[in-house]
């Protein structure tokens, strides 16, 4: 019965016991299973064949509006009360429940594909001593299994064996969206397992069969920095640390082959746990709909309230008249009567809840976001990226940003550094304009430019402080080399790297024991003795070579303040010069980093590296031990000079940023970098001005001040922050980031957006209202979280300005208008029922009130909302204010709503009582009566279906084909539609179901009836048209003074040229290190291959149309003060 339930996608009631350790066996599943340890296959999907249909119903019914159309279809069925026929309430239903039900259907399919895709991928499992391929999903905790290079991690793995005993390295990308490699030591070459000899001699699976290790570990959780377990092996016990592990979703790199022990599988392993609770987000117009929709029924309630009270003082008073040929039935008297008629007034009015609302502003988002997918001009033809709006529930939110907050590495700048000046020994290099000539280096890198001819000289002329600088970046650099394609492990290293290449100095391998590289043409090799790793607090590395001569030297490099406190006495010169030359890189917002080395004396390291060994084998307080021996080692340098690196903006970065500071958008950069890189970047995108006498900056430098995001003190942060122009928080947590964007939307009741690239982003792209996703150098990760995600930052601006406010200002107007629409409608019920006794009979035709939703004014509306624009995006761009509105609800609020109810309340007078006032005791042109029940319906009808034509027609700015088509060829198909109905065929044939035999021919071929309709449409629209013309004259808004410019101006002039001015500033910037702590044994790993992906082809292939450009889009700026009066 349980596995009947687990296959229909339903859960018994068992109590889930929490795991406390994992213990396992190598290669004994019984043994494993034993624990119920969770299987490897994924499930993301909702639905399967058995539940889909009661599940998706069950969830359509939680819907409101839904459940109180099928409350009416209930109260449809009993006679009593019901006056209109079944089919009025089921064929808007079943339409609406069964377009809902082929989207999710669709969206489910999907889900299924991709978990198949997934879980059906083939691994090798080491089974009965022979290799097996099994499907992903088959794999269970315990199992050996072998990845091969560039093949995916099915689980989380222990690993065990490598291809050529070479180090392994993982590429993170699929997983924390960063490409930067980890490296990990397999266990069993650390324990000496197995050596060359062995290899040799036997097959690996034949080598692993026998073992019956047992591990002993954590449970699973989400720690991504910290992994602690034991490998009991042979009657030895030994430590497992996160270096020994690979996660799934990872890609193996540059080694052959591994096989490894799984240790979590499926919603166990790393990548599952952390991808968080995916919340619904629901826009702010989704919240107030909520609110309206429960203050109509309220309102609905009213109305069948007087109707019902009317109907029993008419029972009272007047029923007792026409008794004799409406005979009362038994037992119903004044009270009762007055109770079924406020049921069969529910029923009548409830069009005021249109059914088909919630279905049109599906439709609606869904044809906006395909406006984004199909934008050219959000398309990036260097990586082939469309822009791809990846949820379509939130498409008018993005009209309403108040606050963006953005990473900076990857989203505002390219996250690609180059090399472009140096300080050696007191002087500057990189000043020059003239580029650099490479060609008598056969190794040069031809992509490198450098613009400084006199480095080159003293180069080539045998400077020793020149070539022991160069010497020093290519001795500590933190990557890899396959035929000079260095793999660095952050894009500053193969900056670094790269420039010492060009200038002689040529890193070729490494072992972990030596450094190869060709100095000046000659092939040298050092010995590497030690690795003083970087971690956050050092801000610092260094390594310790012996020469081919036998000298010591270590050689450090890291932030200048750090290495500055660490200097010999002697260097107090130098360093003044030095700093001088910082300043003035930073000046250029470039990122720095200051380089010295110190000789050692060979006695004094043989004991130093005693104590080093010592510490590092140490169980207890081991970092600490060694951060001592490092500051110890690391004092008395000698500074050779500094670097300057440059982490080059995206296009179009600072335009965009002032667009977007233009149309009053707080932006927010939330950042890892330190702080003093930070600043620099704000700085060079224009959030930071050299005008801005007033910056200050609030740093962490007590315990209490450390924790600004609690509770007792988020307020203060909050109030500080929203005082500033600009807010750039630095050394941020991704827990952090999405704390802080919490804070925002908690006490500021904005609409957020979040940006970012990696999955350290991931958070706060969740936390906010709006997530984007950047598809650059970091991964996929934040895409794949993301509602909205494209190649760069500067289209952010066309999704905010264009797109966004367009699609919040058409479905402000489809819910304005819709609402319009069905109240006017509804109203004129209410007025019917004063004229008809209370008596609960319809003013309309029955087909006409099934039809008139559905048929009659469903593509009109949808046209409007999917192709209406106030302007065009050039001048969306240009005046970017005109995005204001949205900010603060103009188009569409609780008072605008209130604004329509009345409209439709003034409208539906005119509608009934104009009417009824022209059909009262008329006669047609040969005498015969008109007055009648059917005629006055149709006039009624016909009425309201032109009246709401002619102000979906003053609604609409942008007229199309479409929307010219589906507004006439809706009038057309109603003529049709009642000629069809109204004719003697139809009667004949259904004659309960089509009464109006000859209403519309008798009716509409008399003048009067014609007239009648066109002082009914005069006087709908006369208020609405006076009341546009004094707003526009007296009270003209942004958007009507920027279309009235468009009239004077229709074409734009081209864009002024800019170009960006050189930033002079005193400012340091230290250098910001991208690595992580743990990356000392990554540089002393071996050679390792990458091969370079093939490219897709363009989407576009001409990429220098103006459709597929890459520059940013610059406009003209318009003082609007100057504006000419507006003339009516």
């Amino acid at each position: 019965m349980g596995s009947l339930l687990s296959q229909l996608g339903l859960e018994c009631g068992r109590k889930e016991v929490k795991e406390e350790e994992r213990h396992l066996r190598a290669n004994d599943r019984e043994f494993n299973l034993s624990y119920e340890y969770a299987d490897n296959a994924i499930k993301t999907s909702k639905y399967n064949i058995f539940t889909f249909l009661p599940l998706n119903l069950f969830e359509q019914f939680q819907r409101l509006a839904n459940a109180y159309f099928l409350f009416l279809l209930c109260l449809q069925l009993i006679p009593e009360i019901s006056s209109l026929s079944w089919f009025t309430t089921v064929v808007p239903l079943v339409l609406v429940l069964s377009m809902t039900m082929a989207k999710d259907g669709s969206d489910d399919i999907n889900r299924h594909r991709c978990d198949r895709q997934v879980n059906n991928r083939k691994v090798e499992v080491l089974i009965d001593g022979e290799l097996r391929s099994e499907k992903w999903m088959d794999v269970q905790v315990g199992d050996i299994i072998k990845l091969e290079n560039n093949q995916f991690v099915t689980v989380r793995l222990e690993m065990s064996a490598e291809g050529e005993l070479e180090d392994c390295i993982e590429k993170l990308a699929n997983f924390n969206g960063k490409t930067g490699k980890k490296f990990r030591l397999s266990w069993l070459k650390s324990l000496d397992l197995m050596n060359q000899n062995i290899l040799n001699c036997c097959t690996v699976p034949e080598l692993l069969c026998p073992c019956v290790g047992e591990v002993r570990c954590e449970p699973p959780n989400n720690r991504l920095d910290k992994f602690t377990g034991t490998l009991t092996l042979k009657g030895e016990m030994y430590s497992l640390d996160n270096e020994r592990v690979l996660l799934r979703g990872c890609t193996l790199r540059n080694t052959q082959w591994c096989f490894g022990l799984v240790v979590f599988g499926g919603p166990d392993t790393k990548l599952m746990q952390n991808c968080g609770k995916t919340t619904l987000k629901r826009t702010s117009i989704d919240r107030l709909m909520n609110v309206l929709v429960l203050s109509i029924f309220g309102f609905l309630a009213v109305m069948c309230l007087i109707l019902a009270v009317g109907n029993g003082i008419w029972e009272y008073q007047e029923g007792s008249k026409f008794a004799a040929f409406l005979p009362k039935q038994e037992g119903v008297n004044a009270p009762f009567s007055a109770f079924l008629t406020f049921w069969s007034y529910v029923i009548i009015l409830n069009t005021v809840v249109p059914i088909s609302l919630y279905v049109s502003v599906e439709i609606i988002r869904l044809g906006n976001s395909f406006y984004i997918d199909w934008d050219r001009k959000m398309y990036y033809p260097k990586s082939d990226t469309p822009a791809e709006a990846r949820t379509t529930t939130l498409n008018e939110e993005l009209g309403q940003i108040k606050y963006i907050f953005s990473d900076k590495t990857g989203t505002l700048t390219q996250n690609i550094m180059t090399f472009n000046k140096c300080s050696i020994n007191g002087k500057s290099y990189g000043e020059a304009w003239q580029k650099v000539d490479f060609s008598w280096n056969n190794l040069a890198d031809p992509k490198f430019c450098f613009h400084d001819h006199s480095l080159v000289e003293v180069v080539r002329e045998g400077n020793p402080e020149v070539q022991a600088f160069f010497r020093l970046l290519k001795a500590t650099p933190a990557g890899f080399i396959c035929e000079l394609y260095y793999q660095a492990q952050s894009p500053d290293e193969g900056a670094l790297v790269t420039a010492a290449r060009n200038f002689g100095f040529v890193f070729r391998s490494r072992t972990p024991e030596s450094i190869t590289v060709v100095e000046m043409g000659e092939l040298v090799t050092y010995e590497l003795l030690a690795v003083l790793d970087f971690n956050n607090v050092r801000k610092r590395m260094s390594v310790i070579v012996r020469s081919p001569e036998g000298k010591l030297t270590l050689y450090c490099k890291g932030a200048d303040t750090i290495i500055f406190e660490r200097l010999n006495p002697s260097c107090s010169k130098l360093k003044e010069v030095t700093t001088e030359h910082l300043n003035e890189y930073a000046g250029d917002g470039l990122r720095t980093l200051a380089l010295a080395y110190k000789d050692i004396d060979p006695k004094y390291m043989e004991e130093w590296k005693l104590r080093h060994h010592e510490a590092s084998t140490a169980m207890d307080e081991r970092e600490e031990k060694l951060d001592a021996l490092y500051e110890e080692i690391e004092k008395g340098l000698l500074l050779l000079g500094s670097t300057a690196v440059e982490d080059k903006l995206q296009d179009g970065v600072p335009q965009t940023i002032e667009q977007l500071s233009k149309a009053d958008i707080k932006i927010w950069v939330l950042t890892g970098d330190k702080q003093e890189t930070a600043e620099n970047i704000g700085y060079s995108c224009n959030m930071l001005r050299e005008e801005m006498t007033e910056v200050f900056i609030v740093s962490a430098n007590t315990a209490e001040e450390a924790f600004a995001l609690e509770k007792d003190m988020e307020m203060e942060l909050l109030r500080t922050a929203c005082m500033c122009q600009t807010v750039i928080c630095c050394r941020v947590t991704p827990l952090q980031k999405a704390q802080v964007v919490e804070l925002v939307k908690k006490y500021k009741q904005a609409i957020t957006l979040a940006i970012g690239d990696g999955a350290n982003d991931v958070s706060m792209i969740k936390a906010a209202h709006i997530g984007v996703g950047i598809s650059g150098q970091e991964g996929m990760q934040a895409v794949l979280s993301s509602d909205f995600s494209f190649a760069q930052f500067r289209y952010l601006q066309r999704l905010l300005l264009v797109h966004g406010r367009w699609s919040y200002l058409r479905m402000c107007k489809f819910l304005r208008y819709f609402f319009y629409k069905n109240f006017t409608f509804t109203f004129v019920h209410f007025w019917y029922g004063f004229f008809c006794g209370f008596s609960a009979q319809t003013v309309y035709d029955e087909w006409f009130i099934t039809l008139y939703n559905l048929v009659y004014t469903a593509l009109p509306v949808l046209a409007l909302s999917l192709f209406d624009q106030d302007v065009n995006d050039r001048w969306s761009f240009q005046y970017p204010k005109l995005y204001a509105p949205g900010q603060l609800n103009q188009y569409f609020s609780k008072r605008a709503f209130v604004y329509t109810v009345l409209h439709s309340g003034y409208s539906s007078l005119v509608l009934f009582f104009i009417p009824w006032a022209a059909m009262y005791d008329t006669v047609r042109d040969d005498g015969k009566d008109i007055v009648d029940y059917q005629s006055f319906a149709l006039l009624a009808q016909t009425c309201l279906l032109i009246a709401v034509s002619i102000q979906l027609g003053l609604d609409t700015h942008y007229w199309t084909s479409v929307n010219q088509f589906f507004l006439w060829g809706s009038l057309c198909v109603y003529f049709a539609v009642i000629f069809t109905m109204y004719s003697n065929g139809m009667f004949l044939i259904f004659t309960s179901s089509f009464p109006f035999i000859g209403t519309a021919r008798n009716s509409l071929n008399q003048p009067n009836v014609w007239l009648t309709m066109l002082l009914t449409s005069i006087l709908c629209v006369l208020p609405v048209v006076a009341y546009r013309f004094l707003r526009i004259l007296l009270w003209p808004t942004v958007n009507d003074k920027v279309r009235y410019k468009v009239r004077q101006d229709k074409v734009l002039p081209p864009a002024p040229r800019r170009v960006q001015a050189r930033r002079t500033s005193t400012r340091r910037s230290g250098y910001a290190f991208s690595h992580a702590q743990g990356y000392g044994d990554l540089v002393t790993s071996g050679r390792f291959l990458r091969w370079t992906p093939k490219s897709r082809p363009a989407l576009f292939s001409q990429t220098d149309s103006p459709l597929a450009q890459t520059q940013p889009q610059f406009y003209r700026t318009i003082n609007e003060g100057g504006e000419p009066p507006l003339s009516p």
